[in-house]
């Protein structure tokens, strides 16, 4: 009885294949994995175990050497990172403190952090004493250590707070290039410390304390870390002035108040009024935000201010503030309209403060108003933006003959990089109306402007282009080199439709390489992105994004480059690649099984083979393809793709002979 056998085994690979791969290709995977160090041998023993010649033993010795080296930078550019995110998350952390005994905790609590050390403190210079003492510690246990104080000049610390420079010592016992005492030794050795690094905080040209990391074992702290700790002295000095200042201020404040308090009048708030008028003026000229605006009138009327959109305003206060054009009253807040003509852009809230007099609720409408020109300024630079994003993308598509120099230029300025691999998309509003132009969206074309702007806003957030075209819109995107335009799609009709919350369908095109080279290809790829929309149109799956080669074989008729291998290959490789594994006959096997009317008795008269054969045969054909390969639409591609395959074998036989 005949079985399915291979026809041939392949043989042995022969000893030497590996002496022609690339000496680096091993050490490139190591890399990639990130493994450790010692792993880098292995390449080399596994060689040195094959019996490779002596050039190849050489190439890998080489190659492991510079690989080791990579990883090396790599290591150290990974570490020089995370030491800057922590100084960065530094930053921020006490720029948002204003409490002194906060702000130092934090800085020492951090410095411990960024080092890794087992105890880190901080001291302060006295002027009126003239010596520095121990203001906050972190990881300290002795109360002896948390009571010192240092003469300028004294121990490691009181050096540094004099000569206003780093200083650090592996062991501080043995170290004589700094004065000892036996108070200050005494704390140290009760602290258990040996390891120490101290940094001045520097406020201009003068220093106001020392900032310490310390271990109680011997440790060399690298010039890196030493650095590290300086700059991180040098924000916590800043964070501690302002705190300081901040305080000063408050106590100034706390002072005028209570002086004030009886005597306080009319004429306050009319002070109070042109004070922030003033910062109003001043948050304008500098190009100052909404929230800005918001925290200044907070500040000047003594509350809470927000800024809220118009879904989240109190909606009754908020149209009797539009229809009035005057802050309302709601409840124990206060609502001012921020509205442009008749359009509501949002709301300006002043929380828990029930009485407000004539004046402060003047100075709210007038925050009202600065906001609305701030946000119209806001939306003027975007579309302004957007508007040569557009007009760029047009120029692509309608002519080609552009300078590529000058259509390289114009993308650096709004960020895009034409000399990337892109993929064009075409997009469109389900039910969407067709429009004659090809310019920005006519005002009353609300779908339409609603398509622009969040496929603008799509482009702008990845580098891209956006425009108008054909009653739809059209996005030049940056492709990844292995990127795929299909899920491309997939993602951005995905997003549009959550943005817009109507289905958006999009087609895409095959990837364009490099546009600012070939700007007609530009041209080409749109055309068969809306091939492939209108195609998910016609096939009832509006609102889905799609490339042509999720088509199967009408991807062929909607690419512009035929991809008949390509489309081999997606419908029958796994087949054929198990028949090159194997050497078994599963595609002769599959034209004859379809020759045959898909009749397993006939097939097996073809093939001159058991029926139970070509049952085995065919079971195997269906777990390599899926269980629905003998579907009316599966076997029709299947079909299209063995004489594909068929004639392609031909055409090499020919050219072969």
């Amino acid at each position: 009885m005949p079985h399915d056998q291979p026809a041939s085994a392949p043989g042995p690979a022969p000893a030497d294949a590996s002496d022609h791969d690339p000496a680096e290709a091993p050490f490139l995977g190591l890399l990639a994995t990130g493994a450790a160090a010692e792993e880098y041998e292995r390449p080399v023993l596994r060689a040195r175990a094959g019996g490779a010649a002596a050039a190849r033993l050489a190439a890998l010795e080489r190659a492991k050497l510079l690989a080791l080296r990579v990883r090396t930078e790599l290591e150290d550019r990974r570490r020089r990172e995370a030491e800057l995110s922590a100084l960065y998350a530094t930053a921020h952390d006490l720029a948002g403190l204003r409490d002194l005994d906060a702000v130092l905790r934090a800085i020492v609590r951090r410095a411990r952090s960024l080092l890794g050390t087992e105890v880190a403190y901080l001291t302060l210079n006295d002027p009126a004493a003239g010596d520095t003492y121990m203001r906050v510690t972190d990881g300290s246990v002795s109360a002896r250590f948390q009571q010192l104080r240092l003469a300028m000049g004294e121990g490691l610390g009181g050096l540094v707070a004099q000569t206003a420079r780093p200083y650090v010592t592996d062991s501080y016992f043995h170290d004589e290039r700094f004065r000892h005492t036996r108070t200050i030794d005494s704390g140290v050795r009760d602290e258990g410390l040996v390891a120490i690094l101290g940094v001045p905080l520097l406020l201009g040209s003068g220093v106001i304390g020392v900032l310490f990391a310390a271990d109680r074992r011997e440790r060399v702290f690298e010039p890196g870390q030493v650095a590290l700790l300086a700059a991180h002295a040098a924000h916590a000095a800043v964070a501690i002035d302002t705190a300081n200042l901040l305080a000063e201020t408050r106590k100034t404040l706390t002072e005028l108040e209570a002086a004030n308090e009886i005597i306080r009048d009319r004429s306050a708030v009319i002070e109070r009024a042109s004070d922030v008028h003033d910062r109003l003026t001043e948050l304008v000229l500098r190009g100052g935000g909404v929230q800005d605006v918001a925290a200044a009138v907070a500040e000047v009327l003594d509350g809470d201010v927000e800024f809220t959109e118009p879904g989240r305003a109190p909606a009754a206060a908020l149209d009797r503030s539009r229809t009035d054009g005057h802050a309302v009253r709601d409840g124990a807040d206060w609502v001012a309209a921020v509205r442009a003509g008749e359009e509501v852009l949002g709301a300006l809230v002043l929380r828990g403060h029930p009485a407000l007099d004539p004046v402060d609720q003047r100075t709210l409408e007038r925050a009202a108003m600065v906001t609305s020109l701030l946000l119209l300024a806001r939306r003027t630079a975007g579309e302004a933006e957007q508007r040569v994003r557009g007009e760029l993308l047009d120029d692509l598509l309608d002519a080609a003959a552009r300078d590529p120099r000058l259509l390289r230029e114009r993308a650096a300025r709004v960020g895009a990089d034409l000399d990337a691999p892109h993929v064009v998309l075409a997009a469109r509003m389900s039910g969407a109306r067709i429009s004659d132009g090809d310019g920005p969206p006519r005002p009353d074309g609300t779908d339409r402007r609603r398509l622009w702007s969040a496929a603008s806003h799509l482009a702008a957030t990845r580098h891209g282009l956006a425009a108008v075209r054909d009653g739809g819109a059209v996005l030049l995107l940056p492709l990844d080199p292995d990127g795929d335009p299909a899920h491309t799609a997939r993602e951005i009709a995905a997003r549009l439709g959550s943005a817009l919350h109507v289905p958006v369908t999009v087609g895409a095109s095959a990837p364009v390489p490099a546009p600012a080279a070939r700007p007609a290809a530009v041209a080409d790829a749109y055309a068969e992105a809306r091939r492939c929309r209108e195609a998910l149109c016609a096939l009832g799956r509006a609102g889905q994004g799609a490339a042509a080669a999720d088509f199967g074989f009408l991807g062929l008729l909607l690419a512009d480059t035929r991809d008949v291998d390509g489309f081999v290959h997606r419908t029958l490789g796994a087949v054929a690649d198990y028949d090159a594994r194997r050497g078994t006959e599963l595609l002769r096997t599959l034209g004859a099984y379809f020759a045959c009317g898909m009749s397993p008795a006939r097939t097996k008269d073809e093939l001159h083979v058991h029926v139970n054969t070509v049952a085995q045969r065919l079971e195997r054909v269906g777990r390599l393809l899926g269980p629905d390969w003998q579907s009316p639409a599966r076997a029709l591609e299947i079909q299209l793709a063995l004489r594909l395959h068929q004639l392609s074998a031909a055409v090499t036989r020919d050219t072969e002979e």
